[in-house]
C-alpha cells in the first residue's frame, strides 16, 4: 500500500493504531501558550511547561520513550507523578492528557488550594476507565490476577490496571494499542499517584472515534490490514464546469449545422418530386400548342447556415 503514492495524505481510524506522525503538534497543541524551551544538547528536544514550572512536557524525538510529562508540587520539587509515551503512540492521544493539564491548571489559578493535577487517585478503578466502556469497550475476564484489563472491541486496544499493593512510583496503569513490536506497539504508562481523571482523559483520546490524518508512508506495513483509510477532502461528485468560451462555439456550429440539415430535402424527397416532373410532362400527357406547360414546382431552397459570431 505504501508503494502507491506514498505522500498522499489519509484519514485513519482507528486512530490508536495510526502511529506517530514524525511530529509532536498535535500533543503541543493545548499548550501552545506555556513557555517553550528549546533544547540542544540532551536527549530531550523540546521541554513545555506551565508559567509555575510544576507541570513539564518533554519530547525526546529520537528516543524509544518519545513523550515524558510530570507534575509535582512546585518547580524544584520530584515528580507527584509521571506518563510517559512511546515512540509509536500517535499525539492525538498524548493531547488528550496534556488538554486536561491545560483545563486542570487553568482551574488551579482560578481557586484558592485546589490543584486538581496534583490530587490523589480515586481507589475506584472504574473511575479511570470509564470513557471505555462508553464506547463500548469491554472487560478482559482472562487478565491476570490483580489487574483489571478492558479492551477494544477489535482487540487491537486496551488498559491494564494494576491493582497489587506497590510503591508510589509503581507503574500501575498502562494503555497499549497495535501487534507486539517495537515499531507497531503504542504503549502509553501511568505511576501509582496519576489523578484518575487525568488517566481516564488520555482513555478518552485513545477511544476517540475521530480519525487522524497520516501520509500512507507513516502507516507501519503490519498494521495496514487493521485500519480504514479514507481520502482526505471533499468525496463528493463535483458539479458540471461552467462552459468555457470554446465549448459555446462548438455548440452554437453544431446547432447550426442541425438547423441546415433539417431544410434540406432528403434523398426520397428528391425521387418523388422528379417521378411528378416525369408524368406531368409524358408523351400523352403532352400538352398542345393552345396548352401551356405547367411550371414545374421549384424545390425547396435550403436555408443558408447561420452562423454566430
Amino acid at each position: 500500500m505504501n508503494t502507491q503514492q506514498p505522500y498522499r495524505e489519509v484519514l485513519v481510524s482507528p486512530r490508536y493504531l495510526a502511529g506517530s506522525s514524525g511530529t509532536g503538534d498535535a500533543g503541543f497543541a493545548p499548550v501552545a501558550h506555556w513557555p517553550h524551551h528549546y533544547l540542544d544538547d540532551g536527549p530531550c528536544q523540546l521541554l513545555v511547561t506551565s508559567p509555575d514550572q510544576r507541570i513539564r512536557i518533554g519530547w525526546f524525538g529520537d528516543d524509544f520513550e518519545l513523550w515524558k510529562i510530570t507534575a509535582a508540587e512546585d518547580a524544584v520539587s520530584a515528580p507527584r507523578w509521571t506518563a510517559t509515551f512511546n515512540h509509536v503512540t500517535p499525539a492525538e492521544i498524548v493531547a488528550g492528557l496534556t488538554s486536561a493539564l491545560a483545563h486542570d491548571y487553568a482551574e488551579a489559578d482560578a481557586v484558592d488550594g485546589n490543584v486538581p493535577f496534583l490530587e490523589r487517585p480515586s481507589y475506584s478503578w472504574p473511575d479511570k476507565v470509564q470513557p471505555l466502556f462508553d464506547a463500548g469497550w469491554k472487560r478482559n475476564g482472562g487478565a491476570e490476577l490483580g489487574t483489571v484489563e478492558i479492551v477494544a472491541p477489535d482487540g487491537q486496544a486496551g488498559i491494564l490496571i494494576d491493582k497489587r499493593p506497590c510503591g508510589p512510583d509503581a507503574e500501575t496503569v498502562e494503555l497499549w494499542a497495535g501487534p507486539p513490536g517495537w515499531g507497531t506497539r503504542a504503549e502509553v504508562v501511568f505511576t501509582a499517584r496519576a489523578p484518575s481523571h487525568l488517566i481516564a482523559a488520555t482513555a478518552a483520546a485513545l477511544a476517540d472515534s475521530a480519525p487522524v490524518m497520516r501520509e500512507r508512508h507513516q502507516l507501519h506495513r503490519e498494521v495496514e490490514h487493521l485500519v480504514t483509510l479514507s481520502p482526505v477532502g471533499p468525496t463528493a461528485p463535483q458539479g458540471p464546469r461552467a462552459p468555457t468560451p470554446l465549448d459555446v462555439r462548438r455548440t452554437a456550429v453544431a446547432q447550426a449545422v442541425h438547423r441546415a440539415g433539417r431544410a434540406l430535402p432528403s434523398a426520397a424527397d428528391l425521387r418523388v418530386m422528379a417521378a411528378h416532373s416525369r408524368t406531368a410532362i409524358s408523351p400523352q400527357n403532352r400538352p398542345g400548342k393552345s396548352q401551356q406547360i405547367p411550371a414545374a414546382r421549384p424545390l425547396a431552397s435550403p436555408s443558408a447556415p447561420q452562423h454566430n459570431r
